[in-house]
């Protein structure tokens, strides 16, 4: 198992790891849209918010040596179910012909009151 870390994403908000590489796999923990270099939420709605959580992921990923093609699975959790649509079109913009499989749930809140948080696990 080796961690995974990089100034070019948010730090973690609690005790655990920006992702961990472990039986071929990077496991990356949810982000949200804080972005690194002022280390706060700047985005403003949910296309914004998307955005930054996914180029979160993608600097996570890169620092393990994977990218956005090598994820495999994401977890999605959104504030809103009524900017599921909205998320959608970020989502299949950024992750092209990549297609994971993925499961997103409406939540009743997330840290740092923002509108999406999301998770992935990527082969190595």
């Amino acid at each position: 198992m080796e961690i995974v870390s990089t100034e070019n994403a948010p730090k973690a908000l609690g005790p655990y790891s920006q992702a961990v590489k472990a039986g071929g796999f990077v496991w990356c923990s949810g982000q949200i849209p804080i972005d690194p270099a002022v280390n706060a939420v700047t985005a403003e709605g949910i296309e914004a918010q998307t955005r930054q959580s996914i180029t979160n992921l993608k600097h996570v990923l890169e620092k393990a040596g994977a990218g956005l093609d090598k994820v495999v699975k994401t977890t999605v959790f959104i504030k809103d179910m009524n900017d599921f649509a909205a998320l959608n079109a970020v989502y299949a913009e950024m992750f092209g012909e990549t297609k994971p499989a993925r499961s997103c749930v409406e939540v009743a809140r997330l840290p740092k009151d923002v509108l999406v948080e999301i998770e992935c696990v990527a082969a190595l």
